[in-house]
C-alpha cells in the first residue's frame, strides 16, 4: 500500500509563519540591493561618479589599499574598447609613464590593469562589480580580458567572501585624472589595429569634447567644466545630503546668487549615483580658468547656506520648488 502524500511543505497562506518567511525574503532582498550612494565611503566617490556619469576620455591611477595584494598596478578608465569591465596590457610610458616593473614581470614587461568605470551591460551592483573587477584586474596576466562573472573561477559581482570596495581601495586617497584629447591610449603604440576597431576609435573621438577638472578653495566635490560647442557647462557633483544641499541650493537662488559671475546662468540638477550634481550654463568663450573665482564666490555662499540649520523662508521653499521641479535623475 503506497504512503500517502504529503503536504506541500510551505506555510500555509494567512499564517503567522507565512508572515515570518515573507518577512525573511524582504529583509534578504533589501541586503542584497544595490546601495544608494554605492561608492560612499571614498573620498574619491565624487570624481569616480564624474568619471562614470559624464566625462568620456580620462583615467587614473588606482590607488590601492596598503594592505590589499596586487601583483601590479592598475589604472580607472572611462572606458575601455567594447566596454569590457577590465583588460591587462602592457604600459604605455606615453600614457601613463614609466614605472619600475612589477612582481612577476620576469621579462621586463610593465603589465598595467586597466579597470572600465562605463560598461555594458550596466552592472545592478556597482560597488561589488567594480571591487571585482579591480581584484581581477590587478592580479590577471598580461592579455586578459574580463567582462564581468562568467563562472569560470572569475571574480563574481560582489558575492558574499569577497573583499568590499573599500578594502580594495584607499578610502581617503584623492584620484589624479588624466583627462586625453582622444581614445588613442586603447592601444599601444605598436598595437595591430583591425581597420574595424580603427572605425570603432573614430567614431568614439568624435564623441569627446574639450574638459577640465577645477579645483574650489574648499575641496569639496568635484567641479567639471566641458565645452560642448554652442555653449559651455559646469557640472560640480557634491557630496552632501540631497535635502541639505537642495536647502542651501534654495537659499543661496532666493539670495540672488546661484550664479558663478556675468556670462553664467544656473541650468538645473541631476541625480546620479545618489548624488546631486547643479549645473551651470556658461560663456563658451571664456578660458575654463576663468571661472574658477565664480566658483569659489559660489562654494563659499553655498557653505554659508549648508550651515544654516533654520525654517526655509516663503521665498525659499518657492525657490526650492522651482529647483526640485528642474531635476532628472540618471542612472
Amino acid at each position: 500500500m503506497g504512503k500517502k502524500s504529503k503536504r506541500g511543505s510551505g506555510p500555509r497562506p494567512g499564517s503567522n509563519r507565512a508572515e515570518r518567511v515573507a518577512a525573511r525574503k524582504a529583509r534578504q532582498v533589501a541586503a542584497l540591493a544595490a546601495p544608494v550612494r554605492p561608492l560612499a565611503g571614498l573620498k574619491a566617490e565624487c570624481d569616480l561618479v564624474a568619471m562614470r556619469a559624464f566625462i568620456a576620455s580620462a583615467t587614473a591611477e588606482v590607488p590601492y589599499a596598503k594592505s590589499f595584494d596586487a601583483a601590479h598596478e592598475a589604472d580607472f578608465a572611462t572606458i575601455l574598447p567594447g566596454a569590457v569591465a577590465a583588460e591587462v596590457r602592457r604600459r604605455d610610458a606615453a600614457v601613463f609613464g614609466e614605472k619600475g616593473a612589477a612582481p612577476g614581470d620576469a621579462d621586463g614587461t610593465v603589465t598595467q590593469g586597466m579597470v572600465g568605470l562605463q560598461t555594458n551591460p550596466e552592472p545592478a551592483d556597482l560597488a561589488g562589480s567594480l571591487a571585482s573587477a579591480l581584484e581581477w584586474a590587478s592580479n590577471a596576466a598580461l592579455g586578459d580580458e574580463y567582462n564581468g562573472a562568467s563562472g569560470d573561477g572569475a571574480p563574481g559581482d560582489g558575492a558574499p567572501g569577497e573583499p568590499a570596495l573599500t578594502e580594495i581601495l584607499d578610502a581617503d586617497a584623492d584620484l589624479d585624472i588624466v583627462v586625453h584629447t582622444d581614445f588613442g591610449w586603447w592601444f599601444a603604440d605598436d598595437a595591430k589595429v583591425s581597420p574595424e576597431l580603427s572605425m570603432m576609435l573614430e567614431r568614439a573621438n568624435e564623441t569627446i569634447l574639450p574638459t577640465a577638472r577645477l579645483r574650489p578653495k574648499s575641496g569639496v566635490g568635484a567641479p567639471w567644466w566641458v565645452d560642448a560647442g554652442d555653449k559651455a557647462h559646469l557640472r560640480w557633483v557634491r557630496p552632501e545630503d540631497e535635502t541639505e544641499l537642495m536647502n542651501a541650493l534654495a537659499r543661496v537662488h532666493a539670495a540672488g546668487h546661484l550664479t558663478l559671475g556675468e556670462g553664467s546662468r544656473f541650468a538645473g540638477s541631476f541625480r546620479t549615483h545618489g548624488l546631486i550634481v547643479p549645473v551651470f550654463d556658461l560663456d563658451v568663450e571664456a578660458h575654463h580658468e576663468e571661472w574658477i573665482d565664480g566658483v569659489d564666490e559660489f562654494d563659499a555662499r553655498l557653505t554659508e547656506a549648508l550651515a544654516d540649520s533654520s525654517e526655509l523662508t516663503a521665498a525659499e521653499r518657492s525657490s526650492r520648488a522651482g529647483i526640485i521641479g528642474r531635476q532628472v535623475t540618471l542612472r
